[in-house]
């Protein structure tokens, strides 16, 4: 009878201890999750932030007008702080990053201090001017280096936690350690920059977008799965799971994973749980030779909108990354587009799966109708405003938002200077130069 009763006491601990065992192994991998999730968006911030950088400072090449040259280089200045933060939240910190770090660093620098001038009484001189040239042109090698980068991280399905676990003969070529060292080494062929001659805050996008969802009602777990699932339009045999997203989010959201076994594919999301709107989501697997052209990536992205339910949405923009087709979608209120109101989507050039999707405009901004205003100005008048080096090629009328955040109606002009493309915002009331964006390019596939 004892030997029964220990038998049973053995068993129960066995039982016990396994229990104990799975819920620690859960929550590991839960906790895992959320870090790979957290890395992610912070690479994939980063990347978009050094994409930024070179527009931005092809912006400043372009303008006519000191008033907005000095809203423009602070706008370097932000965009550059924030690729420092999000280079700051990867697991780099044993990587050579050094001169990444300086280089930024001296961007951040140049372009605070010449914006913080005042640019009537002391215009910026040759020599700087000179100075961002050779920024502009050193920030489209780090771009490159950058998207090749991104690119072999995809093709090769590496994970940033998978980096502490390499072996120690793991040639450094092959990881995450070994890729951002070339972007780093990108940087070291630079010639020496002639720098030339307070504190801003940056923008509380998270904190906008809390405030924009408040209202909307909570989404449970289960809720969130199901939506995930409809909106990636994916069957019963993708496996999900979902905990709380890092607290370091102003808003209360989501992590969501979602392995595809059936498309060999896994997505990562953030959803927000007021609503349950998505409010980015990145698909993780190989793409391969690219199969399908933009019109068609077009027609996916459309059909992928309509099935999400973000109508009255206009292609703005389409531009082809590797095996990747990125566009770029505005809200249109009465033939105006919106451009506050907007969403990016990417498309896999292999098959047409949408490879990633970033709605936080949209959710910030969209207003059913807006009062819109008349122009005061003819579009003649507007286009007379025009750096005269640049060849007009299209217009709309459009409403942006200005330095101070403020929505101004505008004449939308596409014009052309040497081999750049630039799109170029005239306040349709006063005609100011309000904004310049550079148009991307097709990149080549790495």
């Amino acid at each position: 009878m004892y030997k029964n009763i220990i038998i049973g006491a053995l068993a129960v601990g066995i039982v016990g201890t396994g229990f104990w065992g799975y819920q620690q192994m859960e929550e590991k991998a839960q906790l895992s999750i959320t870090a790979e999730n957290n890395y992610q968006r912070a690479f994939h911030d980063l990347s978009f932030h050094i994409d930024q950088i070179e527009d931005e400072i092809g912006k400043t090449l372009a303008m006519n007008s000191q008033k907005t040259l000095t809203p423009a280089l602070a706008d370097v200045w932000r965009v550059t702080s924030l690729a420092e933060k999000s280079l700051a939240e990867l697991p780099v910190q044993g990587l050579k990053m050094e001169e990444m770090e300086e280089y930024l660093f001296k961007i951040g620098d140049f372009t605070y201090r010449t914006s913080v001038r005042d640019l009537n009484k002391e215009p910026l001189t040759e020599k700087e001017y000179q100075t961002l040239e050779q920024l502009y042109d050193q920030a489209a090698t780090i771009r490159q280096s950058m998207r090749e980068t991104q690119a072999k991280m995809m093709e090769t399905d590496m994970h940033w936690l998978a980096q502490r676990e390499l072996e120690e003969d793991e040639p450094a070529a092959f990881s995450v350690a070994g890729h951002f060292e070339r972007v780093n080494k990108s940087v070291q062929g630079f010639s020496e920059v002639e720098w030339g001659a307070t504190d801003s805050s940056i923008r509380n996008l998270n904190g906008e977008l809390k405030e924009a969802l408040s209202q909307k009602e909570k989404v449970s777990k289960e809720e969130a799965k199901e939506k995930a699932l409809r909106l990636l339009d994916l069957g019963k045999g993708a496996k999900v799971q979902i905990s709380e997203a890092s607290d370091s989010l102003d808003y209360p959201a989501y992590s969501v994973t979602i392995d595809d076994p059936e498309n060999k594919a896994s997505y990562d999301m953030d959803m927000s749980v007021e609503g349950g709107e998505p409010i980015w989501f990145m698909q993780d697997r190989q793409i391969n030779k690219v199969k399908i052209g933009l019109n068609e990536a077009v027609n996916k992205a459309q059909a992928f909108l309509e099935r999400a339910g973000k109508d009255n949405m206009e292609l703005v923009e389409s531009t082809q990354y590797n095996n990747r087709g990125v566009l770029e979608f505005a809200y249109v209120d009465q033939g105006v587009r919106i451009y506050p109101d907007s969403i990016t989507v990417e498309v896999a050039l292999d098959d047409g799966d949408i490879a990633s999707y970033v709605g936080r405009g949209h959710l910030i901004h969209h207003q059913e109708t807006r009062d819109l205003a008349k122009p005061a100005l003819s579009k003649e008048a507007a286009q007379a405003k025009i750096n005269s080096n640049v060849t007009v090629m299209e217009d709309h009328l459009a409403i942006i938002e200005n330095d101070v955040n403020e929505e101004v109606l505008v004449y939308e002009f596409y014009g052309t200077k040497d081999v750049d493309t630039y799109r170029i915002f005239i306040n349709a009331q006063t005609g100011q130069e309000e904004k310049i964006e550079r148009m991307h390019d097709s990149e080549p596939e790495y």
